[in-house]
């Protein structure tokens, strides 16, 4: 019963926040919208369970969340062990993500991360390379969203440092987003 009360309290938290984090949320929808519109892409990265979740996210905006709808580009760029390992063994585990933004990312593209901490050094060189590319970042954070809070454009930080409790947070609002999108798109 600890884990369903301390999964509750990290949402209530979040709930507080939510004057601010809704406007955030909103504008990460609109970005999302407008890329989608222009014929852009979303990127979305992230290390072990977040890896999980931008692969989840991913496949949501590819697939369909909840509505019929065309499929809408999206990659999660934790998904090809070849590429992963490849870039791992050849330049560092740091520049796993940076190498396949180099090589996919357009102007005007999204990143999209997650990190629990904010510290990951693959998903901060990511984002930084994104930049160059003229690509929009949404960081989906944790506790005080460490240096990727101030390195993307969006921060969607939940205030806790409980890993389980900021992951749980994070589906939420990504699955927030994946509605608001495809409702976007279900409606043309």
């Amino acid at each position: 019963m600890d884990i369903f009360t301390e999964s509750l309290d990290a949402h209530v938290k979040a709930v507080k926040l939510l004057p601010a984090l809704s406007g955030r949320v909103a504008q990460a929808c609109d970005a999302i919208i407008k890329a989608f519109i222009n014929k852009n892409k979303v990127l979305l990265c992230g290390n072990g369970g977040s890896a999980a979740d931008s692969q989840h996210i991913a496949a949501e905006f590819v697939g369909r969340f909840k509505l019929e709808r065309r499929g809408l580009p999206a990659i999660a760029l934790s998904t090809d062990t070849s590429i992963l390992t490849a870039i791992g063994n050849d330049y560092s585990v740091d520049r796993i993500f940076s190498r396949q933004v180099e090589a996919l990312a357009q102007p005007n593209d999204i990143i999209i991360c997650f990190s629990t901490s904010g510290k990951s050094r693959n998903v901060l060189e990511a984002v930084k390379k994104a930049r160059e590319f003229g690509c929009f970042s949404i960081g989906f954070l944790g506790g005080s969203g460490g240096a990727l809070k101030d390195l993307v454009d969006i921060p969607l930080v939940v205030p806790t440092n409980d890993t389980p409790r900021i992951q749980e947070c994070h589906i939420l609002l990504g699955h927030i987003i994946c509605e608001m999108v495809e409702r976007a798109f279900a409606e043309q």
